[in-house]
């Protein structure tokens, strides 16, 4: 039986063999979304993100390789209006009010005047180019907004841990934060597709390398500056992983851990029930 999904996130991929084809992840109700590969589908066809489409799931999970015609639905696909209860589905940027609320409750907390200000000179600019920004293609906050979304998990996460935490410096941690995937700017374009950044450099280096320069340009100190760039080299936690280092301070593994959580409970909320989630490396169980 048919049912009607909204695309949420759409990846444009190609064969080895030279065949175009794409990952539309859709959802038909909050908190379980879907992943499908589609065959032969080019880029400037639809359905594209915001599109509602007719797909019976049955059917096309019994085909291996399935190609746009053996999606139906897609022939009758619309665009979604903001009267359109899927149209909800679609995940949205946060609003700067609730990103202000947040860095200004822990900037309270801070007392280093020099990252203070650093932190202040950044923040606006930051939400802006963020909330046009992916996080990612396909495992963790993959819309436009994601990167901004995830960062505000990220420090949001530690406005509510940092009083119960061990002593650390809460600027660094703030600053890492912000900067941890600035990276993700340079590493996906416009339609969220990776660039040759993503490959050539990684999003890693990219952020620790202009946070280290605007450190430095800024006059914040050489040890300062280290410890702060540490946290965005380590913040994916393991040498396998993506890090070139493994995170060595309190700063650093508040960070790991709290980047590591916003990333895993994402996918595992965007995961179907009884569905594989390979980020996790398990089926997933709700209710």
């Amino acid at each position: 039986m048919q049912k009607s999904y909204i695309v949420t996130a759409r990846s444009n991929q190609v064969a080895k063999n030279g065949s175009h084809y794409a990952n539309l992840k859709i959802a038909a109700q909050k908190g379980e979304s879907l992943t499908i590969s589609v065959w032969d589908l080019e880029e400037n066809e639809g359905p594209h993100i915001e599109d509602i489409i007719m797909v019976d799931m049955d059917t096309i999970r019994s085909i291996k390789f399935p190609k746009k015609a053996d999606f139906g639905g897609f022939r009758n696909c619309r665009h979604a209006t903001p009267d359109d209860p899927l149209y909800q589905l679609i995940p949205r940027p946060i609003d700067k009010a609730v990103w202000d609320l947040c860095i200004n409750n822990m900037m309270d907390n801070c007392s280093d005047t020099q990252l203070m200000d650093f932190i202040q000179q950044e923040r606006d600019n930051l939400y802006e180019q963020y909330s046009n920004q992916t996080a990612a293609t396909s495992l963790h906050h993959a819309f436009k907004g994601g990167l901004l979304n995830h960062t505000y998990e990220l420090l949001h996460m530690l406005e509510g841990l940092y009083p119960t935490l061990p002593p650390l410096k809460l600027e660094r941690c703030i600053i890492a934060i912000l900067f941890h995937d600035y990276g993700k700017l340079k590493e996906y374009d416009e339609n969220m597709e990776g660039t040759k950044y993503m490959y050539l450099m990684g999003h890693t280096y990219i952020s620790a390398h202009v946070l280290h320069n605007k450190l430095n340009a800024a006059g914040i100190s050489n040890e300062e500056t280290i410890r702060i760039v540490h946290c965005v080299l380590a913040h994916h936690g393991q040498l396998e992983y993506g890090s070139p280092v493994v995170p060595c301070t309190q700063e650093a593994l508040v960070v790991h851990y709290i980047d590591n959580l916003s990333a895993r409970t994402y996918a595992c909320d965007e995961t179907a029930n009884m569905e594989k989630c390979f980020a996790l490396g398990t089926r997933v169980i709700k209710g």
